[in-house]
């Protein structure tokens, strides 16, 4: 079996990673989602298990120490770990498994050399970042100028993605995501088990 590979998606907040996710993995039923783990609180519309791993400082700590996370970072003064051993064992299944991170859990991934691609969604405007976030209701104005000021630095790391998606209207941002992962799917690093199937077959 042929090895699997990540689709790891960023963007800064408010950017719309997440409903995007959900869309995607909806759409395309050979994906598997990596379940991350957080210190923070969940928000009102997220369920334990299946949009993070929700574990106090202590617990997350404790999976540093014993090397648990592919990688991991703090963000906003909370802790994010990617768990290694599903990210590696549905690899070598041959699994697309679909990340989204920041940009420097990213930059961790890269590192890893793993087999990956890296899309950076980004909002069609500024204005439009400030609404979303403003929409979500779940930060104070503190913590939403925060994000802002984190979004400005995050977006000086578009160069070092595979692709740039602008999420203007969700519908095509998820058509875009989608053509990505067919053309990923059709590498010929990822095929040519086939081609050498053929000229054997034809011999």
């Amino acid at each position: 079996m042929s090895k699997g590979f990540l689709v790891v998606i960023s963007s800064p907040s408010g950017g719309g990673k997440t409903t995007l996710r959900e869309e995607i993995l909806k759409c395309e039923k050979d994906i598997c989602y990596s379940v991350s783990y957080t210190t923070r609180l969940p928000r009102r519309e997220e369920v334990p298990g299946k949009d993070y791993y929700f574990v106090s400082r202590e617990k997350f700590l404790q999976l540093v120490k014993e090397n648990r996370f592919i990688e991991w970072a703090e963000v906003h003064g909370h802790f994010y770990g990617t768990p290694r051993d599903f990210i590696e064992e549905n690899i070598q299944k041959g699994k697309i498994l679909l990340l989204d991170i920041d940009v420097q859990g990213a930059r961790k991934i890269k590192e890893c050399n793993l087999p990956s691609v890296f899309i950076f969604l980004i909002p069609p405007s500024w204005k439009e970042l400030e609404r979303r976030l403003l929409k979500r209701s779940t930060e104070s104005e503190k913590e939403i100028k925060k994000r802002l000021k984190r979004a400005k630095e995050e977006l000086s790391f578009y160069q070092d993605y595979d692709y740039l998606v602008v999420n203007r209207l969700i519908e095509e941002a998820i058509q875009d995501i989608r053509c990505i992962i067919r053309a990923e799917k059709c590498r010929r690093a990822r095929k040519e088990k086939w081609i050498k199937q053929l000229i054997s077959e034809s011999s």
